[in-house]
């Protein structure tokens, strides 16, 4: 991690709202916290805005190994050190990678903050990249993506994206492949620190019991002498509206047939994101959702079907998943056009409405109860839009939307022409 000559970097731009407070370091790194009283645990994440779409061919899963590289040692701690730093205090640490954003978090007792911070700090800032440690992880990795490949509902999802996203690097697998990460060494991963890791694409997010002044205290203390020394990288713009309308099949030896249809939709910036995740909830979410009740409980063809969202920082994609026997293929995909169809023609009912907005506002406020939940919604909110939306607003804009609202954005998302199909059939 490159460093900088020890200059003072103190705090000069705050904004405070409710029990959430933000800091923005002068050398750029912001800071954001929620603090809730009444619990006695933190989870603290440090965000770095940095995924496999910022990866190009040959370096694809160099994010998604780092992550993995972190905690095989550092200067300070080595591989045992790091397992046992946070769960000899009954603690947790991890890590996630996604398209667009890295995570390392932990979640500890309070009274641990400054354990966490040292620890979370020295995984970030100090990693060594031992060659030894990386060709063991590397077999891992290599373990963790044949696992994937060996099961059909989750390869699918990585062979959905490539076809949404054919000519971008959002239609990478976020793991990589097997020979660039055999091909991976020390040199990469320092390069890829060095590009991307800059003060100005880190978040550090906490959520819990926890004093903002001290947090930011505890950044400063090991994060301020970091300076951008790399050249920030642009992003190439992910495509917004145009589908494939491709129809992609594989064969595996397996029993079922599984299912993937979707299309390009909104960014998560977009106006219209809560219709859609309100209509996705609606469609797909849950057994009281419509591709439930017809594929699965009125004709028997699915043991599991939903629909998803993911919605990226300029781009997003809408999909549907299914698991069906071979020989009803057809019948199943021909199911999930017509309830897609039947949002395009005809208003939702007050009563569904009214049962599906309590889902979503009900699935948002129970997932504040976690402290992790509440973190990461801090750190990515940060990172996409640059500020904190507070939970009323949200079911505010949920409570607003009207049948109309859900028939204008399914009349503008659920365009057949443009989905692309994948399909894994039974060989």
């Amino acid at each position: 991690m490159p460093y900088a000559t020890r200059t003072s970097v103190n705090t000069h731009r705050q904004v405070e709202n409710a029990h959430y407070r933000k800091t923005t370091l002068d050398n750029g790194i912001r800071v954001v916290s929620e603090n809730i009283p009444h619990v006695r645990s933190v989870s603290i994440g440090i965000w770095a805005n940095v995924g496999s779409r910022d990866e190009g061919p040959s370096q694809n899963g160099i994010s998604h190994f780092l992550e993995h590289m972190v905690f095989k040692g550092t200067k300070n701690r080595n591989v045992r050190d790091i397992a046992q730093s946070l769960e000899s205090l009954g603690g947790y640490l991890n890590a996630f990678t996604t398209k667009e954003q890295t995570c390392f978090y932990a979640r500890v007792l309070d009274t641990d903050i400054g354990q966490a911070m040292d620890v979370l700090a020295d995984i970030v800032l100090n990693a060594t990249f031992e060659k030894r440690e990386m060709e063991k992880e590397k077999l891992v990795v290599i373990e963790e993506l044949k696992n994937s490949e060996d099961d059909p509902e989750d390869i699918i999802h990585d062979y959905f994206e490539r076809s949404i996203f054919p000519e971008h690097s959002l239609g990478y697998p976020i793991i990589g492949t097997e020979e660039n990460v055999k091909r991976f060494k020390r040199e990469n991963l320092r390069s890829h620190v060095v590009e991307h890791y800059l003060p100005s694409r880190i978040v550090i997010s906490a959520a819990g019991h926890v004093d903002h002044d001290d947090l930011v205290r505890l950044v400063t203390r090991y994060f301020r002498r970091l300076r951008n020394e790399g050249k920030d990288q642009i992003r190439a713009a992910g495509p917004v509206r145009s589908g494939t309308g491709t129809t992609v099949e594989y064969t595996r030896p397996i029993n079922q047939a599984h299912i993937c249809l979707g299309t390009l939709a909104y960014s998560i910036s977009h106006p219209d994101r809560y219709v859609l995740m309100l209509t996705n909830a609606l469609l797909g979410e849950g057994m009281s959702s419509r591709l439930y009740q017809s594929i699965r409980e009125q004709h028997g063809l699915a043991y599991t079907v939903y629909s998803f969202v993911n919605l990226m920082s300029d781009t997003g994609l809408f999909g549907t998943y299914l698991g069906t026997d071979r020989k009803n293929i057809k019948d199943a995909i021909d199911l999930v056009y017509h309830e897609l169809d039947k949002l395009k023609r005809r208003n939702v009912p007050m009563t569904e409405l009214q049962r599906t907005k309590s889902q979503i506002k009900g699935t948002m406020m129970l997932g504040l109860e976690n402290m992790s939940g509440r973190m990461i919604r801090l750190g990515s909110a940060e990172l996409y839009v640059e500020q904190y939306v507070s939970l009323d607003t949200i079911l505010e804009r949920v409570d607003a939307i009207t049948p109309d609202d859900i028939h204008r954005v399914a009349n503008d998302v659920f365009d057949e022409k443009r989905f692309s199909a994948v399909i894994i059939r039974p060989s």
